[in-house]
């Protein structure tokens, strides 16, 4: 598998960013084939970091029902990674702009 092709988006939420500030780990939306060792080749190539391990999970997409009918239709199912970064090591992706004081 080509390395451009295993990194979908990073995945920017309240606990990703507090996981990036405090424990030095990114998330990133991954393809659903991709190994650890591809994930880890693929960050450090394009964000030029060292990284320290990499943890997946499959995220099962969620169920849901159409008002007023009885059909459901479900999401697809993706892979999420958590990146673990070496001391030192940031992404600006996942940095919060500099507030101003007032």
């Amino acid at each position: 598998m080509d390395l451009k092709n295993v990194l979908i988006q990073p995945i920017i939420t309240e606990k990703s960013t507090q996981q990036a500030g405090q424990e030095n780990q990114y998330s990133f939306e991954v393809t659903k084939t991709a190994s650890k060792n591809q994930i880890k080749q693929a960050v450090e190539k394009f964000y030029g970091v060292k990284v320290r391990g990499v943890n997946t999970v499959i995220v099962r997409g969620k169920t849901r029902q159409i008002l007023k009918s009885r059909k459901r239709s479900k999401k697809v199912d993706w892979k999420k990674a958590i990146v673990r970064l070496a001391e030192g090591e940031k992404l600006a992706v996942f940095e919060l702009p500099a507030q101003e004081e007032k």
